[in-house]
């Protein structure tokens, strides 16, 4: 018989929900005092079941983008409208929202093994490993731990896989989706990038306004629909088809700029 109650991983809630308590003291400034989140969408929070969601995001940073969220989620659940104003939301935090990671990266240092124990479940690349292209099987432990997160309760993964926007997403992704067959929440996510470093674990701008929005649950018929459909559907949901790709008004003053400036010095 267990002393005390673990995730599905092996994992003592206790000691996680302590973790959390204490992470989410040090970052709740980060997006609420010297950056601002911008949220919509917190009332689908709320009506979604206790398991069996998968949110599906576009990627910014390795861990801003992930804390950002479960201080959403945990605040909309204490009825909290668009805000995660008090932090007291997460004095006792919902223990089963995990999230997809590359197992490389949540052995990287001591900081990213505690967030690991909080709620990675980790995998190993296919297509990337230590900054190089590769192509290897998929294990399948990995996809079973995906299925036990699910099972369990929320998962949150980042279909492209990478930081780069506008990259393809993973085939992987779709496969999950008809395999588990979970509610699927899109999330668009902005100003992560411009706010902390790659990792996301330093700031490296301040009064940047982050913005979270939840959209409703795609509709998808699991039975039916091929890996390419949901592929797409994904694309068009986390905003990350090509034809969202356009031209900004600063993008466009900077190329113009250039431009004068070259002519300047010829």
């Amino acid at each position: 018989m267990k002393l005390y109650k673990q995730d599905p991983f092996g994992n003592a809630l206790f000691i996680k929900k302590i973790l959390i308590r204490i992470l989410a003291l040090i970052t709740h400034q980060r997006y609420q005092s010297f950056n601002k989140l911008e949220i919509e969408g917190s009332e689908i929070i709320r009506d979604l079941p206790e398991t069996g969601v998968l949110f599906v995001s576009n990627h910014q940073t390795y861990f801003a983008d992930v804390v950002a969220m479960v201080h959403v989620f945990n605040a909309s659940l204490k009825g909290r409208v668009d805000s995660i104003k008090n932090v007291g939301y997460l004095w006792q935090p919902k223990l089963n929202i995990y999230y997809v990671a590359a197992a490389e990266t949540m052995k990287s240092g001591l900081l990213p093994k505690i967030l690991s124990y909080v709620g990675s479940v980790s995998i190993e690349r296919t297509w990337r490993s230590k900054g190089e292209d590769i192509n290897r099987q998929v294990k399948m432990s990995d996809v079973s731990n995906i299925g036990k997160a699910l099972n369990d309760g929320w998962l949150i993964t980042f279909p492209q896989g990478t930081t780069t926007p506008f990259k393809p997403i993973r085939r992987g992704t779709a496969h999950i989706i008809k395999k588990n067959k979970p509610i699927v929440i899109p999330i668009v996510i902005d100003g992560f990038r411009r706010a902390y470093d790659k990792k996301g674990l330093n700031v490296k701008k301040r009064g940047v306004l982050q913005s979270i929005v939840i959209k409703k649950p795609l509709e998808i018929d699991y039975e039916n629909d091929s890996v390419e459909k949901i592929v797409e559907q994904l694309q068009f949901a986390i905003e990350q088809h090509p034809s969202f790709l356009k031209v900004t008004p600063i993008e466009e003053y900077v190329k113009e700029e250039t431009e004068l400036n070259k002519k300047r010095k010829w």
